[in-house]
Protein backbone atom coordinates (compact mmCIF):
# COMPACT_ATOMS: atom_id res chain seq x y z
CA UNK A 1 0.00 0.00 0.00
CA UNK A 2 1.17 3.23 -0.90
CA UNK A 3 2.86 5.67 1.93
CA UNK A 4 0.11 9.01 1.54
CA UNK A 5 1.50 12.28 2.15
CA UNK A 6 0.25 15.55 1.97
CA UNK A 7 1.18 16.42 -1.39
CA UNK A 8 -0.31 13.60 -2.99
CA UNK A 9 -4.02 14.36 -1.90
CA UNK A 10 -6.13 16.42 -4.41
CA UNK A 11 -7.72 19.71 -3.16
CA UNK A 12 -11.05 18.18 -3.75
CA UNK A 13 -10.24 15.63 -0.77
CA UNK A 14 -9.64 18.48 1.70
CA UNK A 15 -12.81 19.67 0.76
CA UNK A 16 -14.60 17.04 1.26
CA UNK A 17 -13.19 16.73 4.40
CA UNK A 18 -14.12 20.01 5.33
CA UNK A 19 -17.94 19.46 4.16
CA UNK A 20 -17.60 16.27 6.72
CA UNK A 21 -15.78 18.40 9.64
CA UNK A 22 -18.72 20.61 9.04
CA UNK A 23 -21.60 18.33 9.15
CA UNK A 24 -22.09 18.55 5.36
CA UNK A 25 -22.17 15.53 4.73
CA UNK A 26 -22.07 12.04 7.01
CA UNK A 27 -19.60 9.50 7.20
CA UNK A 28 -20.94 7.42 4.75
CA UNK A 29 -21.09 10.13 1.69
CA UNK A 30 -17.58 10.88 2.88
CA UNK A 31 -16.25 7.62 1.98
CA UNK A 32 -18.59 7.11 -1.40
CA UNK A 33 -17.10 10.28 -2.29
CA UNK A 34 -13.71 9.51 -1.34
CA UNK A 35 -13.20 6.06 -3.32
CA UNK A 36 -13.28 8.89 -6.78
CA UNK A 37 -9.70 9.42 -5.72
CA UNK A 38 -8.84 5.97 -3.99
CA UNK A 39 -6.13 5.15 -7.34
CA UNK A 40 -2.62 4.08 -7.76
CA UNK A 41 -2.71 1.52 -4.50
CA UNK A 42 -4.64 4.29 -1.67
CA UNK A 43 -7.97 2.35 -0.44
CA UNK A 44 -10.66 4.13 1.06
CA UNK A 45 -9.60 3.62 4.43
CA UNK A 46 -6.40 4.69 3.99
CA UNK A 47 -7.23 8.21 2.75
CA UNK A 48 -9.60 8.59 5.64
CA UNK A 49 -7.43 7.56 7.90
CA UNK A 50 -4.71 9.72 6.75
CA UNK A 51 -7.37 12.72 6.85
CA UNK A 52 -9.01 12.12 10.49
CA UNK A 53 -6.62 13.73 13.54
CA UNK A 54 -4.09 12.23 15.53
CA UNK A 55 -4.05 13.69 18.99
CA UNK A 56 -1.58 11.09 20.25
CA UNK A 57 1.22 12.51 18.58
CA UNK A 58 0.97 16.14 18.01
CA UNK A 59 1.05 17.20 21.28
CA UNK A 60 3.42 20.26 21.40
CA UNK A 61 2.75 21.27 25.01
CA UNK A 62 2.40 17.98 27.04
CA UNK A 63 -0.22 17.77 30.02
CA UNK A 64 2.79 17.63 32.95
CA UNK A 65 5.02 20.00 31.05
CA UNK A 66 6.79 22.11 34.07
CA UNK A 67 6.98 25.30 32.67
CA UNK A 68 3.53 25.89 33.08
CA UNK A 69 0.45 24.87 35.71
CA UNK A 70 -2.72 23.40 34.65
CA UNK A 71 -5.88 22.27 35.69
CA UNK A 72 -9.68 21.62 35.00
CA UNK A 73 -11.80 23.93 37.00
CA UNK A 74 -16.06 24.75 36.71
CA UNK A 75 -17.35 27.89 36.38
CA UNK A 76 -21.25 28.88 36.27
CA UNK A 77 -22.76 30.14 33.20
CA UNK A 78 -26.05 31.53 34.30
CA UNK A 79 -26.99 32.30 30.65
CA UNK A 80 -25.90 29.65 29.16
CA UNK A 81 -25.32 26.02 29.99
CA UNK A 82 -24.84 26.25 34.17
CA UNK A 83 -21.26 24.85 35.12
CA UNK A 84 -18.88 24.60 32.51
CA UNK A 85 -15.65 22.65 32.82
CA UNK A 86 -12.73 24.31 31.47
CA UNK A 87 -8.92 23.82 31.36
CA UNK A 88 -7.01 26.59 33.30
CA UNK A 89 -3.07 27.11 32.72
CA UNK A 90 -0.94 29.58 33.24
CA UNK A 91 3.02 29.93 33.81
CA UNK A 92 4.63 27.65 36.67
CA UNK A 93 5.27 30.53 39.14
CA UNK A 94 4.39 33.62 37.47
CA UNK A 95 5.11 36.10 39.84
CA UNK A 96 2.96 38.92 38.44
CA UNK A 97 -0.71 39.02 37.43
CA UNK A 98 -0.93 38.07 33.38
CA UNK A 99 -3.48 38.96 30.62
CA UNK A 100 -6.07 36.54 30.59
CA UNK A 101 -6.92 34.92 27.59
CA UNK A 102 -9.87 32.60 26.51
CA UNK A 103 -9.47 29.67 23.60
CA UNK A 104 -12.40 28.81 22.26
CA UNK A 105 -12.66 24.94 20.45
CA UNK A 106 -14.27 24.12 17.22
CA UNK A 107 -17.30 22.70 16.29
CA UNK A 108 -16.71 19.50 18.53
CA UNK A 109 -15.92 20.31 21.92
CA UNK A 110 -12.68 20.65 24.25
CA UNK A 111 -10.81 18.10 22.28
CA UNK A 112 -6.86 17.22 22.92
CA UNK A 113 -5.71 19.77 20.18
CA UNK A 114 -7.30 22.90 21.71
CA UNK A 115 -6.53 21.42 25.41
CA UNK A 116 -2.92 21.91 23.69
CA UNK A 117 -3.52 25.26 22.49
CA UNK A 118 -4.65 26.46 26.28
CA UNK A 119 -1.14 25.37 27.66
CA UNK A 120 0.69 27.15 24.45
CA UNK A 121 -1.08 30.18 25.49
CA UNK A 122 -0.47 29.66 29.26
CA UNK A 123 3.47 29.18 28.03
CA UNK A 124 3.24 32.09 25.98
CA UNK A 125 3.04 34.02 29.36
CA UNK A 126 -1.01 34.32 29.77
CA UNK A 127 -3.44 32.95 31.82
CA UNK A 128 -5.84 30.95 30.27
CA UNK A 129 -9.26 29.33 29.99
CA UNK A 130 -10.12 26.93 27.26
CA UNK A 131 -14.06 25.80 28.12
CA UNK A 132 -15.73 22.95 26.60
CA UNK A 133 -19.15 23.80 25.25
CA UNK A 134 -20.67 20.34 25.50
CA UNK A 135 -20.41 19.73 29.13
CA UNK A 136 -24.10 20.08 29.58
CA UNK A 137 -24.34 16.87 27.47
CA UNK A 138 -21.24 15.41 29.05
CA UNK A 139 -18.63 16.64 27.91
CA UNK A 140 -16.34 16.19 24.95
CA UNK A 141 -16.81 12.33 24.30
CA UNK A 142 -13.31 11.53 23.17
CA UNK A 143 -13.82 11.22 19.29
CA UNK A 144 -14.48 14.04 17.36
CA UNK A 145 -17.34 12.31 15.26
CA UNK A 146 -19.39 12.48 18.62
CA UNK A 147 -18.37 15.65 19.71
CA UNK A 148 -20.04 17.15 16.41
CA UNK A 149 -23.19 14.98 16.92
CA UNK A 150 -22.99 16.73 20.22
CA UNK A 151 -22.20 20.16 19.92
CA UNK A 152 -25.07 20.32 16.78
CA UNK A 153 -27.46 19.63 20.18
CA UNK A 154 -26.56 22.84 21.43
CA UNK A 155 -27.84 26.12 20.59
CA UNK A 156 -24.92 27.96 19.48
CA UNK A 157 -25.86 31.34 20.78
CA UNK A 158 -26.50 29.42 24.82
CA UNK A 159 -22.58 28.35 23.69
CA UNK A 160 -21.66 32.24 22.94
CA UNK A 161 -22.85 32.55 27.01
CA UNK A 162 -20.68 30.05 27.83
CA UNK A 163 -17.65 31.97 26.57
CA UNK A 164 -18.76 34.96 27.64
CA UNK A 165 -19.04 33.48 31.26
CA UNK A 166 -15.88 32.53 30.84
CA UNK A 167 -14.13 36.19 29.49
CA UNK A 168 -15.76 37.58 32.96
CA UNK A 169 -13.97 34.30 35.02
CA UNK A 170 -10.80 34.96 33.91
CA UNK A 171 -10.92 38.82 34.19
CA UNK A 172 -12.03 38.75 38.00
CA UNK A 173 -9.16 35.35 38.44
CA UNK A 174 -6.60 36.54 40.77
CA UNK A 175 -3.87 35.91 38.36
CA UNK A 176 -5.45 37.92 35.99
CA UNK A 177 -4.11 41.31 35.23
CA UNK A 178 -7.60 42.27 33.88
CA UNK A 179 -6.38 42.52 30.65
CA UNK A 180 -8.77 39.94 28.34
CA UNK A 181 -8.43 38.31 25.01
CA UNK A 182 -9.94 35.34 22.80
CA UNK A 183 -8.48 33.33 20.23
CA UNK A 184 -10.45 30.58 18.42
CA UNK A 185 -10.93 28.48 15.67
CA UNK A 186 -13.88 27.82 12.75
CA UNK A 187 -16.66 27.64 15.31
CA UNK A 188 -14.17 29.60 17.68
CA UNK A 189 -13.84 32.22 15.33
CA UNK A 190 -17.01 32.84 15.24
CA UNK A 191 -17.05 33.14 18.84
CA UNK A 192 -14.60 34.99 19.03
CA UNK A 193 -16.11 37.89 16.81
CA UNK A 194 -19.22 38.08 18.54
CA UNK A 195 -17.44 38.27 22.18
CA UNK A 196 -16.27 41.46 20.46
CA UNK A 197 -19.19 42.70 19.32
CA UNK A 198 -20.63 41.82 22.95
CA UNK A 199 -17.91 42.31 25.20
CA UNK A 200 -17.40 46.28 25.14
CA UNK A 201 -14.21 45.64 27.97
CA UNK A 202 -12.56 43.13 25.96
CA UNK A 203 -9.01 44.30 24.75
CA UNK A 204 -8.04 42.09 22.14
CA UNK A 205 -9.83 39.26 19.73
CA UNK A 206 -8.16 36.89 17.49
CA UNK A 207 -10.71 34.55 15.16
CA UNK A 208 -8.98 31.95 13.25
CA UNK A 209 -10.93 30.93 10.20
CA UNK A 210 -14.77 32.41 11.81
CA UNK A 211 -17.55 33.29 10.97
CA UNK A 212 -18.25 37.39 10.58
CA UNK A 213 -20.52 39.30 12.49
CA UNK A 214 -23.66 41.20 10.84
CA UNK A 215 -22.41 44.70 9.22
CA UNK A 216 -25.04 46.66 12.07
CA UNK A 217 -23.24 45.05 14.67
CA UNK A 218 -19.86 46.17 14.02
CA UNK A 219 -20.05 49.48 15.64
CA UNK A 220 -20.35 47.72 18.60
CA UNK A 221 -16.59 46.04 18.93
CA UNK A 222 -13.95 48.01 21.31
CA UNK A 223 -11.40 45.16 20.64
CA UNK A 224 -8.42 45.09 18.54
CA UNK A 225 -8.75 42.64 16.21
CA UNK A 226 -6.24 40.46 14.08
CA UNK A 227 -8.33 38.52 11.81
CA UNK A 228 -6.57 35.07 10.21
CA UNK A 229 -8.52 33.45 7.19
CA UNK A 230 -6.69 31.07 5.17
CA UNK A 231 -6.67 31.55 1.44
CA UNK A 232 -8.04 28.24 0.79
CA UNK A 233 -11.50 28.55 2.60
CA UNK A 234 -13.64 29.99 -0.13
CA UNK A 235 -16.38 29.39 2.01
CA UNK A 236 -15.83 31.45 5.24
CA UNK A 237 -13.68 34.11 3.10
CA UNK A 238 -17.14 34.97 1.31
CA UNK A 239 -17.95 37.10 3.75
CA UNK A 240 -14.70 38.69 4.72
CA UNK A 241 -15.41 41.46 1.96
CA UNK A 242 -18.63 42.61 3.29
CA UNK A 243 -17.12 42.61 7.16
CA UNK A 244 -13.71 44.75 6.30
CA UNK A 245 -15.96 47.59 4.72
CA UNK A 246 -18.20 47.56 8.09
CA UNK A 247 -14.83 47.52 10.39
CA UNK A 248 -13.50 50.33 7.79
CA UNK A 249 -16.42 52.25 7.77
CA UNK A 250 -16.76 52.70 11.44
CA UNK A 251 -12.66 53.16 12.16
CA UNK A 252 -11.96 49.75 14.03
CA UNK A 253 -8.93 48.75 14.68
CA UNK A 254 -8.52 45.51 12.60
CA UNK A 255 -4.95 43.65 10.68
CA UNK A 256 -6.27 40.94 8.61
CA UNK A 257 -4.13 38.27 7.40
CA UNK A 258 -4.98 35.32 4.53
CA UNK A 259 -2.14 32.74 4.17
CA UNK A 260 -1.94 31.93 0.48
CA UNK A 261 -2.41 28.29 -0.51
CA UNK A 262 -3.26 27.05 2.93
CA UNK A 263 -6.67 25.36 3.70
CA UNK A 264 -9.49 26.25 6.53
CA UNK A 265 -8.46 24.52 9.87
CA UNK A 266 -4.36 25.10 8.76
CA UNK A 267 -3.28 25.69 12.30
CA UNK A 268 -4.97 22.28 13.60
CA UNK A 269 -1.74 20.18 13.62
CA UNK A 270 -3.44 17.04 14.45
CA UNK A 271 -4.61 16.17 10.60
CA UNK A 272 -2.71 16.90 7.14
CA UNK A 273 -4.86 20.18 6.40
CA UNK A 274 -1.97 21.72 9.24
CA UNK A 275 0.68 23.97 7.54
CA UNK A 276 3.47 23.89 9.55
CA UNK A 277 4.64 27.77 8.01
CA UNK A 278 1.41 29.60 8.22
CA UNK A 279 0.74 27.89 11.56
CA UNK A 280 3.85 29.16 12.74
CA UNK A 281 3.73 32.45 11.55
CA UNK A 282 -0.01 33.35 12.63
CA UNK A 283 0.73 31.88 16.36
CA UNK A 284 3.71 34.23 16.40
CA UNK A 285 1.57 36.82 15.19
CA UNK A 286 -1.15 36.13 18.02
CA UNK A 287 1.48 36.17 20.92
CA UNK A 288 2.33 38.91 19.52
CA UNK A 289 -0.73 40.92 19.41
CA UNK A 290 -1.31 39.43 23.18
CA UNK A 291 1.39 40.50 24.63
CA UNK A 292 0.68 44.29 23.44
CA UNK A 293 -2.78 44.81 24.01
CA UNK A 294 -2.96 42.27 27.19
CA UNK A 295 0.38 43.68 28.93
Amino acid sequence: MKNLRKEDIKQEVFDLYDAYAHNKIDRRELMQKLSTYAVGGVTVAALSNFMMPDYINAIQVKTDDPRIESEFITYNSPNGGGEIRALLSKPAGAKKPLGGVVVVHENRGLNPHIEDVGRRAALAGFISIAPDALTPLGGYPGNDDDGRQLQSKRDRNEMLEDFIAAHEYIKKHKDCNGKTGVVGFCFGGWISNMMAVRLPDLDACVPFYGGQPAAEDVPKINASLMLQYAGLDTRVNAGWPDYEVALKKNNKEYQAFIYDGVNHGFHNDTTPRYDKEAAELAWKRTVEFFEKHLS
